[in-house]
């Protein structure tokens, strides 16, 4: 695989079954380099195993197919201008809105008839769903205060009023003046889609009642909701919302279910409408994994079903709402390295969960109706398609890679386990070269993933198979925080300063465990050159490889990726800031000397390694400021620094950046690795 095959990178998305379980609908995306942007079709599966179809042109970015309940028709959402990148903002611009128009349509699956659109917007419908009777649809959509509307002229736009934190996202830009609120539309086209919720508050994608009276949604409407982790179940009574003044925000309040005592994502109704499924994390000091439960739509009593396994349930990519399935619920979970989808009883007992999907690969997407379980999943060396299992027997229902994987076939990776200080068992991998010669001498990319609580494992993943090609040895493992472990093992990350389950830190654990993971790769393939090295990551990754290169001199050279460099600043720069308390048990205010010794900045001095920085102006999450402290550090002690920074790119750069920067920055990672 060379850069220039990004440009012919297909994405298998979002499969969703029909109703009676007999088709999948699900979104094909692709690169148009000439347009430099994404552009995805709605294509259609026989559950028989039978031929695909497009339904949508894919002129555009079309996504979010929903059937509605009597599978006839298909909603979506079409998507004019920005990039019709991954992010929920476009995939790139961080610091405001992608210019782009949205447009919500329905479409006949079968039977002839015109394809009807609900609504255009300028900004994205997220959570389409049907109400049960077909008549509506239901979703959330930014409202922006026109105040600040883009196009505007800045020289008289009034001033922003901040009065809590949390006033940006990243890929989204400004969200203190653009509040996420729901809202219903007839699928005839009769009337407008009418706004049920009015107030400053977000809200998440809806889940509608059976009897079709009632939106569910989560949102965080408490009294210093940003200095807290933890939001509500809210109700909203459809009939009562519209029929309240929309002039007066206070004329309709929806009903709060739960105790304001954890968080609450992801929602979906019991069908007979005694029980709320949804994704569940307490608030504590440090990680904590995300659980499935159910809410008693009555009383608002919360039972957690996953509580035993210890295990994450909100995979990255790929969380969805769990699916009702009789006395079951089937979600996902992460588990040392793979995404598998299991089912859970519903009677609270902790039982043994059964695994419907499993294997060395990495589901990205699931949906199950009619007896049919339809997914999305992608090994190391085979790029994602479309599955189903139904009765018993699991079936591929896609070829969409058979053209790329027949010109630049993937690279295999190799599984071996390491012992961590505190004796966990690390997983980690090796990719080799093609062609590898065990006599030969080989550089190597030792790679850290981000989060820290994410995971690296068994799905395809471009850049790994760029380096691999490119003569590489590349090396990848989840040290003891990552996802896929149990809870205990993230805790060595929280700093010492908490008073709830002090451990060691970001920095000093992970380093231990890379190295550890090193050390065993020299080891088991003796052709790596150990004096041709290179570290590299990105997020928390980048804040790992500075880290990294604080503390040993073993590496050639380093590439540092949006990463972290001053956790004080992060604290009040991040479009998470103030959240970073939890992770460290204590504010910057509180524990200056603690922050400064877990922020690679404070050993920039003791950096040999050359050091290459690549950043997006327009990142939130990692400001980019981030960046400008470690290159201006080194450049000012005489250390050989080079520092890159991409404009109109948020944090999601290499996943979801434009094309041709995508292709830029691996030719500059590969050329900086290649010296």
């Amino acid at each position: 695989m060379k850069p220039s095959d990004i440009t012919r990178l297909i994405s298998v998305e979002q499969p969703v079954v029909s109703p009676d379980g007999t088709a999948v609908a699900y979104v094909v995306r692709r690169v148009d380099h000439d347009a430099n942007r994404y552009r995805s079709a709605i294509w259609l599966a026989g559950a028989d195993g039978g031929t695909t179809r497009q339904l949508t042109g894919g002129d555009e970015a079309d996504s979010t197919p929903v059937w509605a309940p009597d599978g006839s028709r298909l909603a979506f959402t079409r998507t004019r201008g920005g990039s019709g990148g991954s992010g929920a903002g476009g995939g790139g611009g961080g610091g405001k809105a992608d210019e782009k128009t949205v447009t919500l349509h329905v479409i006949p699956v079968d039977a002839p008839g015109e394809t009807v659109t609900l609504g255009t917007r300028d900004e994205v419908f997220e959570g389409l769903a049907w109400s049960p009777d077909g008549h509506h649809l239901a979703f959330a959509s930014r409202v922006r205060d026109q105040r600040y509307a883009d196009g505007d002229d800045d020289a008289a736009r009034p001033p922003r009023r901040i009065d809590r934190l949390f006033p940006r996202l990243d890929s989204y830009g400004w969200t203190i003046d653009r509040p996420a609120q729901l809202f219903v539309v007839p699928v005839d086209g009769s009337a407008v889609a009418q706004q049920v919720t009015r107030d400053r508050f977000d809200y998440s994608p809806p889940a509608w009642s059976p009897d079709g009276t009632r939106l569910a949604a989560s949102s965080a409407r408490q009294p210093d909701f940003d200095l807290q982790s933890f939001n509500d179940v809210w109700v909203v009574d459809i009939a009562q919302a519209l029929a309240a003044d929309p002039a007066d925000p206070s004329a309709f309040e929806p009903h709060r279910l739960t105790a304001t005592d954890a968080s609450y994502a992801s929602l979906s109704w019991e069908p007979d409408g005694d029980r709320i499924a949804c994704l569940h994390t307490v608030e504590q000091i440090g990680y904590r994994h995300t659980r499935v439960a159910v809410v008693d739509s009555t009383t608002g009593a919360v039972t957690l079903l996953t509580a035993d396994l210890d295990r994450n349930c909100a995979p990255y990519p790929g969380s969805r709402a769990p699916v009702w399935d009789g006395d079951r619920l089937i979600t996902s979970i992460e588990d040392h390295g793979r995404v598998s989808v299991i089912s859970v009883l519903l009677d609270g007992s902790g039982a043994e969960p059964q695994r419907l999907v499993e294997g060395d690969r990495w589901v990205a997407g699931f949906d199950l109706a009619g007896g049919t379980l339809a997914f999305v999943a992608s090994s190391v060396d085979e790029p994602s398609e479309l599955y189903l299992v139904r009765d018993g027997e699991e079936r591929r229902l896609s070829r969409h890679q058979a053209a790329f994987d027949a010109t630049a076939p993937s690279v295999p990776a190799e599984h071996f386990l390491v012992s961590a200080a505190d004796g966990t068992e690390l997983d980690a991998w090796v990719m080799l070269p093609p062609d590898f010669d065990a006599d030969g001498s080989y550089s190597a990319l030792l790679n850290i993933h981000g989060g820290p609580h994410t995971q690296y494992g068994v799905r395809w993943f471009d850049e790994f198979q760029l380096y691999a090609s490119a003569g590489h040895v590349v090396i990848f493992s989840n040290p003891r925080g990552s996802t896929g472990y149990d809870e205990a093992s993230a805790r060595v990350l929280i700093s010492a300063a908490s008073t709830e389950d002090p451990g060691e830190g970001w920095g000093p654990p992970a380093h231990d465990d890379l190295m550890r993971v090193l050390d065993a790769a020299l080891e088991r393939y003796p052709a790596i050159d150990a004096d041709r090295l290179g570290v590299m990551g990105g997020s928390y990754g980048g804040y790992m490889t500075s880290w990294v290169v604080g503390h040993t001199d073993r590496f050639a050279a380093a590439c540092t990726e949006r990463g972290v460099n001053n956790l004080a600043s992060l604290e009040w720069s991040s479009d998470a800031a103030g959240y970073f308390r939890f992770a460290m048990g204590a504010t910057h205010l509180d524990a200056a000397d603690e922050y400064a010794r877990l922020s690679p900045i404070t050993y920039v001095r003791d950096i040999s390694t050359p050091v290459m920085i690549i950043h997006s102006e327009d990142d939130l999450r990692c400001p980019v400021e981030q960046a400008d402290a470690l290159f201006v550090a080194m450049r000012l002690l005489g250390k050989e620094v080079e520092y890159l920074r991409f404009p109109a790119e948020s944090h999601e750069l290499t996943r979801g950046g434009s094309p041709k920067h995508r292709i830029q920055r691996a030719q500059i990672v590969l050329e900086w690795f290649g010296r």
